[in-house]
């Protein structure tokens, strides 16, 4: 049996070693730009489609889903993902990233055992936490301007 200063030893010898600030700007850079191509679309949408400020936000947040969807269909995603990291994940485009990916990793199971079962997977729970957290707080809402 092997101590956990051994462990530890063997962890950091096979774990890949990575330049931390290049990682970090990847990030930074990236998810950056996915919010700054956002911001354009809402701008765009804020010129030329006859919505108020809430329907445009709906609308930008639409085309980001879509298109991260889109991105991750194509393969493109993966790439970004690979080399941004987390910079590719914060923001909806990462959303949309998590729901994809597992429906085309088990397409060959059938749709309805494979895409639809595992589709949920990473995004589920988070999902179903902010379905209930939303309840609630509607629950709390309705229950102090009823008493107000």
């Amino acid at each position: 049996m092997i101590g956990e200063k051994e462990y530890a030893a063997l962890v950091k010898q096979a774990s890949p070693k990575t330049n931390e600030a290049k990682t970090l700007f990847a990030a930074f850079c990236v998810g950056g730009v996915i919010c700054m191509i956002g911001q354009a679309f809402s701008d765009v949408y804020a010129e030329f489609v006859p919505l108020d400020e809430k329907s445009i936000s709906a609308l930008v947040g639409m085309t980001m889903i879509f298109l991260g969807a889109l991105l991750t269909g194509l393969g493109v995603y993966d790439k970004i993902g690979y080399y941004a990291g987390a910079g590719s994940i914060v923001p909806i485009t990462g959303f949309a990233n998590s729901i994809v990916s597992p429906a085309m990793e088990f397409h060959s199971e059938g749709i309805i055992f494979g895409m639809m079962a595992r589709m949920f997977g990473v995004a589920g729970p988070i999902i179903v936490s902010g379905v209930c957290s939303s309840v609630a707080v509607g629950v709390i809402y309705y229950i102090a301007g009823a008493v107000a």
